[in-house]
């Protein structure tokens, strides 16, 4: 079994009027196997938790540690922290013109894996992941995410989590801008990779409806930059019933009745 284990994580983000704190103590530890869903409202810092994570120049980490089993990777370059087992999905994939999603899926898997996968054996694994999330296969010699629909561009993420096979994946707001229908093949796809693998996942999120299709072993309420309460799934529920209303004082707009 793996973990990864966030002790006491500080981040600031550079602003026009100086650095501004974003991140303000967050305790967490994810062991392989688990879904540990984070929730909170618009602006309460789970991206900043997400990018911290992966390595995002724009985050300034002014204390705490990031620990996979035991190794900092606060202290990595972020080739070096995928190749630990890291895997971000990100709120917003960007768009890559000129390069083929086939070329940039063997690229990466190359660089993970430490060898380039055989061909033979890569081109049957790279058509069943796609034929899991409904993908055409004509997509594979389209630029990456290029004049991609946002569910198209959700399922290439989970295409290549299928395919990375990372340790720990962090999905920053896979639902947004999903219809139902994408919801469920991206999620399915989260689903089966989870069974054929031992990962952790940290699913971030500030809607319940995701939860429907993925149920996570235990529930965070990040809140101004940390973790305020943690529970199980029941603790979904409730947030779904009352929102954040107990956690912020305050109802937010996502909350707010038409």
């Amino acid at each position: 079994m793996s973990t990864l284990e966030i002790r006491d994580l500080h981040v600031e983000v550079e602003t026009e009027s100086g650095p501004k704190e974003i991140l303000r103590g967050v305790d967490l530890t994810v062991n392989t196997n688990e879904t540990h869903a984070i929730m909170g409202p618009n602006g309460s810092g789970k991206s900043t938790l997400a990018y911290s994570i992966a390595g995002h120049p724009k985050y300034t980490v002014t204390q705490g540690e990031v620990l996979l089993d035991g190794e900092n990777v606060l202290e990595m370059a972020v080739d070096e922290r995928a190749r630990a087992g890291l895997f971000l999905a990100m709120q917003y994939p960007v768009e890559v013109p000129g390069v083929s999603m086939s070329n940039f899926l063997r690229s990466a898997a190359t660089a993970t894996r430490g060898e380039a996968p055989k061909v033979r054996h890569w081109v049957k694994e790279v058509k069943s992941a796609m034929g899991d999330l409904e993908i055409d296969p004509a997509f594979a010699e389209r630029s990456v995410n290029e004049g991609f629909s946002g569910g198209e561009k959700k399922r290439h993420e989970v295409l290549q989590l299928a395919l990375l096979k990372p340790k720990f994946a962090v999905l920053d707001e896979t639902d947004s801008g999903l219809d139902v229908d994408a919801l469920r093949i991206v999620s399915k796809g989260v689903n089966e990779y989870k069974t054929q693998s031992d990962v952790g996942i940290m699913l971030i999120t500030h809607y319940t409806r995701i939860l429907r299709y993925i149920t996570p072993d235990r529930v965070h309420v990040f809140v101004n930059g940390k973790v305020v309460e943690s529970g199980g799934p029941e603790l979904a529920d409730e947030l779904e019933e009352n929102g954040y209303v107990r956690f912020t004082g305050t109802v937010s707009k996502e909350e707010q009745p038409a």
